[in-house]
This record gives structure tokens, C-alpha cells and sequence, in this order.
């Protein structure tokens, strides 16, 4: 059976390509047992995931979790809110007292970039970075890519455009990395106050006006404006945001073909797309909802059989 390269999934940067065809096969398995009308396999009964949780998520939280128990794993929540972070203990502290409870794998959200990876270098178990700062999210560019691989047949040669708040998202760096491997075309669109420097360095073009960007691509990719992380103003108002970057039925309608339109969420009704788009045939933001599980499955499966395996030299 081929495996994983990595240990762990820290950020699509860190992957090959190989392992993203490894998750998309066994992600296609996964995504005929969650439509069975029994939804669950054995498969991680022997295996203990913690989720560590230290910034607030709603729809990855819940994504992840039932993506482990649909594999029959034992699963501890681990909100860092309300816990004794709060009076100062680090993360190596918090986390290797949930190791003593014998964990075998840890889901991280973290605020600070690099979280996973610092994280990775001191302690025995896996870990899935579940999004770190402004950094990368791994799980969302691959269940991203492969909704567009469902929707579309493939990733290789399709135009794909990100719109909106490039600086700010995890989601973009992600989606950037995993859609350049798998041979698509990228460009990012948005104000230019919130396009980071280094952008085209990445291999992506970059186009302001969001007409041009809609006409040349396949697929858009409308991102949330991520008003927690901005601690300046970088558009003069939501209104003349919207106005030049939202997405309505009436540009969608004037554009001379069919495009996919797709949202990690939570959406902003009425900012980055009007309800009647996000409600439209062409809009596939539920498919992600339930890729996203399948995904998660798959990533954690194909970790946990690591752990197995290395367990058993």
C-alpha cells in the first residue's frame, strides 16, 4: 500500500504531489461510506486524536470531528478559551499533558504561524495543522482542490482565481501551493491593499478589476474578508468593497460562460456574494462542506496508518 511521505500534515508546502493524489484516492473511497446509510468504518478504533482548538472555529472544528468519529477514532475537544491557557501555561505544557493521556494524533488551530511545526519538533505525536495565523490551512486547499477535481474532472490546465483578502488568509497561501502542484493556472484578485508583496513571486498573476478576472477564469474562489485579523483600515468601507469585489447574480449572469463559483465560509451574505449566488446552481460551497469531511477522513486514515506502521518496526 503506498503511504504518506510526511509524519504529519503541516502545510501543503511541505507535500508532494504524490501524497495529494494518496488523499484524493482515499478521499474517494471515504466519500462513498459517508453517503451509506451506515457512515462509519473501524478503521481508527485503536487511535486517540485530541482537537486543540486555541482560536475560535466553528465549521473545521465540527468538520474534523466527525471526520473521526465516522473512522471510529476516541476523540477528546480541547477548547483553549476557556482552559488554563489562559493563566499562562504554554503550548508544549498544555499539550504534552494531553499526551500523557496516551494521544496519538493532535488537530491544532493556532494563532501564532509555525505553530504545528514548533509543535511537531517536541512531541511524539502526529500532528494536522487545522490553520495557523495568516499562514497555511492545509485541509481547506485540499478540499478545495478536489471539489474543483469533482466538479470539473480535473485541476491540471483549469483557471482558477482567488478573490478578496489575500493578505490575511491561510486559505489563499494554501490554495496557491496545492493548485500550482496539481498544474492549474492561478490568479489572485482584490484591493491592492490587500495583496501581499511577495504575491507574484509565488508563481500567480495578480488583476484589480474583478470583471477581467471572472471573464478569464474557471473557477472562483471568493474568500472572506477577515476583518479580525486587520488592525488598520485597508478599503475605505464593506459598501465600496462590495461594490467593486462582491459577487452578484447580475455579473455572474453577464459573463459569456458557466463558471464555478466556491466559498470557504463562512460567507458574508451580501459582501463577498449576494444570496442569490451562493444559492445558485453554479455555486458548490455545500459540496466543499461535505468534501471537507471526506478529506479530513482520508488525511487522518492515511497519518494513523503511519503511526501503525512505525509502531510496529
Amino acid at each position: 500500500m503506498s503511504e504518506l511521505s510526511v509524519n504529519h500534515l503541516l502545510g501543503i508546502k511541505y507535500i508532494t504531489k504524490a501524497d495529494i493524489d494518496l488523499i484524493f484516492e482515499t478521499a474517494d473511497q471515504f466519500k462513498e461510506v459517508i453517503n451509506r446509510p451506515i457512515k462509519k468504518v473501524p478503521s481508527l478504533r485503536d487511535i486517540t486524536i485530541a482537537n486543540l482548538f486555541f482560536e475560535n472555529s466553528t465549521r473545521t472544528k465540527l468538520s474534523f470531528e466527525l471526520a473521526e468519529k465516522r473512522l471510529s477514532a476516541d476523540v477528546i475537544n480541547f477548547s483553549a478559551g476557556a482552559s488554563s491557557v489562559k493563566k499562562g501555561e504554554t503550548l508544549i505544557d498544555t499539550v504534552n499533558n494531553i499526551l500523557s493521556m496516551k494521544v496519538d494524533m493532535v488537530v491544532m488551530r493556532h494563532p501564532n504561524p509555525g505553530a504545528g511545526v514548533f509543535l511537531s519538533k517536541n512531541i511524539k505525536a502526529s500532528i494536522v495543522n487545522a490553520g495557523d495565523g495568516a499562514h497555511e490551512h492545509p485541509t481547506q486547499a485540499l478540499l478545495d482542490t478536489y471539489s474543483i477535481r469533482r466538479e470539473l474532472g480535473e485541476v491540471t490546465g483549469k483557471k482558477v482565481v482567488i478573490v478578496g483578502d489575500i493578505l490575511h488568509s491561510r486559505v489563499a497561501l494554501s490554495n496557491i501551493f496545492a493548485l500550482r502542484m496539481l498544474g492549474a493556472e492561478v490568479k489572485v484578485c482584490g484591493p491592492k491593499t490587500l495583496m501581499p508583496r511577495y504575491i507574484e513571486s509565488l508563481g500567480v498573476g495578480v488583476e484589480l478589476n474583478l470583471q477581467k478576472a471572472l471573464q478569464w477564469c474557471d473557477v472562483a474562489n471568493m474568500l472572506r474578508v477577515q476583518n479580525e485579523r486587520m488592525d488598520i483600515s485597508y478599503f475605505p468601507s464593506t459598501r465600496e468593497y462590495t461594490q467593486q469585489y462582491g459577487l452578484n447574480k447580475e455579473i455572474l449572469d453577464g459573463l459569456d460562460k458557466k463558471i464555478v463559483v466556491m466559498h470557504p465560509g463562512p460567507i458574508n451574505r451580501g459582501v463577498e456574494l449576494t444570496s442569490d449566488v451562493a444559492d445558485s446552481e453554479q455555486a458548490i460551497i455545500l459540496n466543499q462542506v461535505e468534501n471537507g469531511v471526506a478529506i479530513r477522513m482520508a488525511v487522518i486514515y492515511l497519518l494513523a496508518s503511519k503511526i501503525k506502521h512505525n509502531a510496529s518496526r
